[in-house]
């Protein structure tokens, strides 16, 4: 457009009788058509829609571009607000579009199927009838996010995340809907709805609609699942024949080796992999040394080297607790033990914390269910009938020895209600201030995937170049905020930590691999110093 081009303004206006009809010189002009005419005529008036009056703005200053203010000052953040602008259903541009849109029916979908099947295998009736009435309501809710309805209260089903999910939807979302609302809370929302449709039966509380999906896909980790077992069903040692210097640096080694096993294990995502084939959950699990070094480049924010400073250090240290917030069960899981076993014996941990989901959250995190699953199926169960005796014994061994870590106190599962809320991580300190105070005593906290990387950055669009420690907001700055690593595969539109180039990197990669960010092929591995040893402080 030429810079001194001004486009009209077009102006509806009222007009009163003849008094607006009239120029300058007297003379009528025909703005209501046969109407104006009529009335100068003396008979009655009758009214059509106005005509438009065009204004040319020619020397008036040209429009400026002028751009928001980024990030927003804390004072103005909110759960609908947050510092960069959130992702929507609404914004086609989004993966937020396709999951509201497309793939939240889609596992809902399942899920009626899931619960269907369990039905038909039932034979007391008061159960079938009560488990009728589960299905119906999540038909009402499948009914309510197709049709985009708005969002309601929680139901009082006596879990401990009631008022705060209502305090949160009355004070930020009324007349909120699925797809107007932010992407993370709307899709949170729709996994506790889910929850209620369980939750206020009378058999059918506990039930899982995606237990048979998380079995199923570690049955099929075969390859995977072996490869590490038969590497450690016995305990760690190294070589007594290796110099201190040696010992020290083999120790590294191994430790960012199973960091990246830790990580990638995150790959085997249940909810964005619904149909996946046995050999692509192969592909995507492969944990061997050529593929980890060839993967390491895809470690786009890469903390790994001074995620192992800040671990060799713990073992100094008369605590060396170590917390996990989990992410995935089954395979996942799996390689989080596997990991954990590593700090415990090299005795960079000597104690463990792992925080899972108390009810199913988005189609594959952990729940305690989960966690026993895992355990006692490696230790008794038979879930790889073509491995062989060696294989399985390795299973066994390994099993046992983290059963026994459990029995010790060393490993210790735990499950706080804000795992399951909507709200954000930076609201962790204010509305869960008794679980950030827990985690303030933990030397390290690892915060697992996708889901938990986007409630520590607050799941918006902020530029990719922005520093870790900023994007998580006070669970970096607040007084007695924990060092914190995230190992996240990317799944997600929510891009940060990666360098001061990282503006020019996520666009080149915006050009070349459109798809990038929702892949799974690239990761970060981002820590923050937080500030711990400071006394916590509460409003």
């Amino acid at each position: 457009m030429n810079a001194d081009y001004f486009p009209p303004i077009i102006v509806n206006t009222a007009y009163n009788h003849t008094s607006m009809a009239e120029t300058t010189n007297g003379t009528h002009n025909n703005i209501n058509g046969d109407s104006a005419v009529a009335h100068a005529n003396g008979s009655p008036a009758t009214y059509s829609t106005p005509s438009r009056v065009t204004l040319h703005l020619g020397h008036m200053p040209s429009k400026k571009d002028i751009k928001a203010p980024w990030p927003r000052t804390p004072s103005r953040v909110d759960p609908n607000n947050p510092p960069w602008p959130a992702y929507r259903g609404y914004h086609e541009y989004s993966f937020a579009h396709a999951t509201m849109g497309v793939r939240l029916p889609t596992i809902l979908g399942k899920a009626i199927d899931d619960a269907s099947r369990t039905l038909n295998e039932q034979y007391a009736e008061d159960k079938i009838v009560d488990l009728v009435e589960c299905l119906e309501r999540m038909d009402a809710l499948m009914a309510d996010l197709s049709g985009n309805a708005k969002l309601r209260p929680i139901v009082d089903d006596g879990e401990g995340d009631v008022a705060l999910w209502n305090k949160e939807i009355a004070k930020y979302f009324q007349g909120k809907d699925f797809m107007n609302a932010p992407w993370l809370f709307a899709e949170a929302y729709k996994y506790r709805r889910l929850h209620e449709c369980f939750s206020v039966s009378k058999y059918w509380k506990d039930y899982d609609v995606f237990y048979r999906q998380k079995c199923d896909t570690f049955s099929r980790s075969t390859d995977a699942v072996f490869e590490l077992s038969m590497r450690f069903a016995e305990p760690f040692k190294l070589s007594e024949n290796m110099s201190s210097k040696e010992k020290a640096e083999s120790e590294r080694l191994m430790f960012l080796e199973l960091t990246q096993v830790c990580l990638w294990g995150n790959s085997t995502d249940l909810s964005l992999l619904i149909n996946m084939t046995e050999e692509q959950i192969k592909s995507l699990q492969s944990t061997g040394g050529d593929h980890l070094a060839a993967t390491e480049k895809n470690i786009l924010g890469n903390h790994l080297n001074k995620l192992w400073e800040t671990v060799k250090v713990l073992r100094e240290k008369t605590g060396g607790r170590i917390d996990f917030v989990l992410d995935n069960a089954g395979f996942e899981l799996y390689c989080d033990f596997v990991y954990a076993d590593f700090l415990i014996q090299t005795g960079l941990a000597k104690q463990i914390r792992f925080h899972g989901k108390r009810y199913p959250w988005f189609v594959s995190d952990v729940t305690r269910k989960d966690w026993d699953w895992l355990l006692n199926t490696m230790v008794y169960g038979h879930l790889f009938p073509k491995a062989s005796e060696v294989e399985r014994e390795s299973l066994r061994r390994l099993g046992a020895r983290w059963k026994q870590y459990e029995k010790d106190g060393r490993w210790q599962y735990e499950q706080h209600p804000f795992w399951c809320t909507g709200y954000t991580f930076w609201d962790l300190h204010s509305e869960a201030p008794d679980l950030f105070l827990h985690l303030s005593r933990s030397d390290l906290v690892f915060f697992k995937g996708d889901l938990n990387h986007r409630k520590l950055t607050y799941d918006c669009a902020a530029p990719a170049s922005i520093p870790f420690d900023i994007s998580i907001g006070p669970m970096a700055s607040a007084a007695g905020a924990p060092k914190i690593c995230s190992l996240r595969t990317v799944k997600s539109d929510v891009v940060v930590g990666l360098g001061d180039n990282g503006d020019a990197i996520a666009e080149e990669l915006d050009k070349e691999e459109p798809g990038w960010k929702i892949s799974g092929k690239y990761a970060v591995v981002l820590l923050s110093e937080g500030r711990p040893g400071e006394k916590v402080r509460f409003a």
